[in-house]
C-alpha cells in the first residue's frame, strides 16, 4: 500500500467512524466509502450533508456526483480525492520546508 492510500485511509477512518483493514487497496477504499455513503444517503440525510460539509466537499461537485447514475461511488470518489488534496497540502506546507528556499537552508 502506498504511503499516500495509507495516511488517506486514515484520515477517513477518523472522519468518518469507519473500522478499515491494516492493508487496503485504493478500490476497496472506495467500495467501502461507497457502502458508507449510500447508508448515510438512505437513512441520515442530515449526517450525510454535515460530512460533506466537514470534508470540505465542494458543493457544485457534489451537486454533479449526486446526478450520476451510481452517487455514492462518485461521491466516494469525490471525498477520496479531497482527501488526497489535504494529504499532499500537508506535506507541501509543512512548517520549515519550502521547496524553492532548499537549496538556502543550512
Amino acid at each position: 500500500m502506498s504511503d499516500i492510500i495509507a495516511q488517506v485511509s486514515s484520515a477517513i477512518q477518523q472522519e468518518m467512524g469507519l473500522q478499515l483493514p491494516g492493508m487496503i487497496t485504493e478500490e476497496e477504499l472506495l467500495r467501502i466509502l461507497a457502502l458508507k455513503i449510500k447508508a448515510l444517503l438512505e437513512r441520515d440525510t442530515e449526517a450525510f450533508f454535515q460530512l460533506m460539509y466537514r470534508l470540505d466537499i465542494q458543493e457544485h461537485k457534489l451537486y454533479d456526483a449526486m446526478n450520476t447514475g451510481d452517487a455514492p461511488q462518485a461521491i466516494a470518489h469525490l471525498i477520496y480525492l479531497r482527501q488526497i488534496e489535504k494529504v499532499q497540502s500537508r506535506r507541501d506546507n509543512r512548517p520549515g520546508y519550502n521547496e524553492e528556499d532548499a537549496d538556502l537552508k543550512w
